[in-house]
């Protein structure tokens, strides 16, 4: 599900990189990348909102997603590739920003993501009931 929600997050901004596709066509309002591995996902971006469908070679599996953004706050609900459902929720006030959801298999998490001068800290408790709490910056996490 980390994987899945750090994707959502990158796609919902409509970015195709060289990290996650080989090839990638179109325009910045429609999307069609493909992978290394033959993966392919479309992204198309309408006014605030995106939604993205993706299918995994390796499997025959098809996801999806779509983000609304609306002033600070980004709502984004999926479906994996077994057809569950999660959603994420994101509010931005100031430097913080708050999320909260629930991953495909119902479990709820929250947490915030603050940027204090050069560092970055992740806190909050994930989709297993664990609370986590580190710091970035450029010379690593602790």
């Amino acid at each position: 599900m980390k994987n899945a929600l750090s994707l959502a997050a990158l796609l919902s901004y409509g970015f195709c990189t060289t990290a996650f596709a080989q090839q990638c066509y179109g325009t910045s309002s429609y999307r069609t990348c493909t992978t290394a591995d033959g993966s392919t996902y479309t992204t198309q971006k309408i006014g605030n909102s995106s939604y993205t469908n993706g299918y995994n070679s390796q499997t025959g599996s098809s996801w999806n997603q779509s983000t609304q953004r609306i002033g600070n706050n980004s709502y984004t609900t999926g479906n994996d590739a077994d057809g569950n459902s999660w959603s994420s929720n994101s509010q931005r006030i100031g430097n913080t920003t708050y999320q909260s959801g629930y991953d495909s298999n119902g479990n709820s998490y929250s947490g915030q993501v603050r940027k204090i001068g050069n560092s970055t800290n992740y806190s909050g408790t994930d989709s297993n009931g664990n609370y986590y709490n580190k710091t970035c910056n450029q010379y690593g996490c602790y």
